[in-house]
């Protein structure tokens, strides 16, 4: 009986003196795999800021260190200044880009979420090939639709307009705006829009009344991505304008001389080419991180 004591008191003590080994042990791994973590993640912000430092700071230098890799110099505003002059108007560029978003988000988002309400809600013939179809323009490579808008638009007298601008943006948010929004409508209770319809509210009313603010965060959603696809829009601008109605993408382009890349000025006008997006993304993030994280609304 004594041994069987003594066997199990033994036990125990090897038993308290490994724990402790094993709680290092553990903690060892746990700080080893932190450190990697914490160094993968120094890793991906170097990579993707430092590139946006480099602008930041090259929009300030002077000519004369444009091309040193000091990060101590005298600032300046002179490039600022000098890409909204006559010799490159960026302002007007900037118009162009701020008019183009404008009226496609305009028409976009009252479309979109019309199509999506109706291909969500009601019983259309042939839904599912429409919705297919509605897909298959998202793959449709960009340059292949190029030369039948050039075509159409000069037999049309619209080359180097906004308008060539809009109706070539339309075609790629309002799709891609239907399928984000519908996923969303989607997720809505039907019940809460036919208590609506008993209280006496027509379908408009229903709509705006109960749809919109339950629907809100895909809609932001779609909005961000709509105003970033357009914002960003080059291929078309490039080929479809020429004086006029150059967009800031184009305009960026511009930004040579006979020395070669003005490196200074051009950053400084991508500095004031991602402001509005910038501008847009902290009034909207809250709505916009909701409806990434959500999917939906439940």
């Amino acid at each position: 009986m004594s041994s069987a004591l003594d066997i199990s008191k033994k036990e125990q003590k090897s038993t308290i003196v490994n724990e402790p080994l094993a709680v290092n042990k553990k903690n060892k791994k746990f700080s080893v795999i932190s450190a990697f973590e914490n160094f993968g993640v120094v890793l991906v912000v170097l990579f993707l800021f430092l590139p946006i430092f480099w602008i930041v700071l090259t929009a300030f230098k002077p000519e004369q260190e444009v091309y040193t890799t000091s990060i101590f110099f005298q600032a300046t505003l002179d490039n600022f200044k000098t890409v909204f002059s006559s010799s490159f108007n960026l302002g007007k560029y900037y118009s162009n880009s701020i008019l183009v978003v404008f009226i496609t988000l305009l028409i976009t988002m009252p479309v979109s979420i019309l199509a999506s309400y109706s291909l969500s809600r009601f019983k259309i013939p042939g839904k599912q090939l429409i919705m297919f179809l509605i897909l298959a323009t998202q793959f449709i490579p960009l340059i292949v639709n190029v030369i039948p808008y050039f075509v159409m638009f000069r037999n049309w007298g619209l080359l180097d307009t906004t308008l060539a601008l809009i109706i070539v943006n339309l075609g790629h948010t309002i799709p891609y705006a239907i399928w984000l929004i519908k996923g969303f409508i989607d997720r809505i209770p039907q019940d809460m829009e036919e208590a609506a319809t008993i209280d006496g509210a027509n379908r408009l009313q229903v709509i705006w009344h109960v749809l919109l603010p339950l629907a809100k965060p895909g809609i932001i959603t779609a909005t961000v991505f709509c105003f970033v696809i357009t914002w960003n829009e080059f291929m078309f601008a490039l080929i479809l304008t020429n004086q006029n109605a150059v967009t800031l993408p184009v305009a960026l382009s511009f930004f040579t001389g006979e020395k070669g890349v003005l490196w200074n000025q051009m950053a400084a006008a991508g500095i004031i080419f991602v402001l509005p997006t910038i501008i847009f993304m902290l009034i909207v993030r809250k709505q916009f991180i909701l409806g990434m994280t959500s999917g939906g609304v439940k």
